[in-house]
């Protein structure tokens, strides 16, 4: 063969076969990798959201307690309450909610309450120097994370000596805090 006429295939070192395999090969492992990313972003956005509405769901559950107490079941209500608190709410527990013993005992009230609203104020993660960030340093040894929760709840006291029944609106801000993965409250706060 003369060296003027070369085989076309020997022209190159890749043929255009084999640079577009080299392209589609690129482009799978690009969108495998992509696949991946968008998979763990999901995975972490599931689980945040999951975490969320367990704190929610254990405000709440905290509430519906605090907010239906009985003249007949304020003791129990108020161990169950104890046993959900940790930090300063846990070491002030008795202060905090004296006033709502007092007014359950003395009006011999009979109460029945619901849940209008949960909804999360902040959300603090592990950065307890974020803006809004209550600072309980107990907390910090072994709390993972805090998050701000506003509840809205209204109840209707029956008292003793009375024919009207009296709506009571309930507006407080609890700080959720989870303790070795247990959401337990550390804050209560009622807003005025």
């Amino acid at each position: 063969m003369p060296d003027d006429e070369q085989d076309p295939q020997r022209d190159g070192v890749f043929s255009g076969y084999g640079v577009a395999s080299a392209v589609l090969g690129v482009v799978a492992v690009v969108a495998v990798a992509l696949a991946a990313l968008i998979w763990t972003q999901h995975r972490d956005d599931s689980g945040e959201l999951t975490y969320r509405t367990q704190v929610l769901q254990a405000a709440a559950e905290w509430t519906g307690v605090l907010i239906n107490m009985n003249a007949d079941t304020v003791e129990s209500d108020l161990a169950t309450l104890h046993q959900g608190t940790v930090g300063q709410l846990n070491s002030d527990f008795e202060a905090t909610v004296e006033p709502y013993r007092k007014l359950v005992q003395t009006l011999k009230a009979r109460t029945t309450g619901q849940i209008d609203s949960v909804a999360l104020e902040t959300i603090h993660h592990d950065d307890p120097g974020a803006p809004g960030a209550a600072v309980q340093p107990e907390l910090s040894e072994f709390g993972a994370r805090t998050d701000t929760v506003m509840v809205v709840a209204t109840s209707v006291s029956e008292n003793a000596g009375t024919e009207e029944p009296r709506t009571v609106r309930w507006t407080l801000r609890l700080d959720v805090s989870d303790v070795d993965g247990k959401l337990l409250i550390s804050r209560l706060e009622p807003i005025r």
